[in-house]
């Protein structure tokens, strides 16, 4: 049987604040989440000023990520590169904002950012990680 990471609560927290204090130097107004590997939220932060809606896509975003285990982005790309088939999959978060936690080689987790451009989600997303990684 192989044991792997798993986020505690203590981490989980390091990489939302992480992420929350990247938006916030750059002035945007994001929902941030993190999940564990089975895409279940650990940490859910809207900053002042995000959209409603925010909270809830950033969720699926993270969701996306964990259990695919890969970048969001990679669903949205398909889809928009033709592979309709995908928007059957039951996953609600095929946006580019969703970034796998990964520690020695494992998926641990995931971000998911809301909000801002896309790119920037994807930037916040990574701060958080970075957190994780610098500890």
């Amino acid at each position: 049987m192989k044991t792997k990471p798993m986020l505690e609560a203590v981490e989980a927290k390091a990489i939302g604040e992480a992420a929350q204090a990247e938006a916030a130097r750059n002035g945007w107004a994001v929902s941030i989440a993190v999940v564990d590997d089975g895409g279940h939220l650990l940490w859910l932060q809207r900053l002042d000023g995000a959209a409603p809606i925010s909270a809830q896509i950033c969720q699926h975003k993270a969701r996306t990520a964990a259990l695919g285990r890969r970048e969001s982005r990679l669903y949205e790309e398909s889809i928009n590169g033709g592979r309709f088939a995908f928007l059957s999959v039951p996953l609600e978060g095929m946006l580019e904002g969703g970034v796998p936690i990964v520690v020695d080689g494992q998926c641990v987790g995931a971000v998911g950012v809301s909000g801002v451009k896309s790119s920037d989600d994807v930037r916040i997303a990574r701060a958080g990680i970075d957190a994780l990684d610098s500890r």
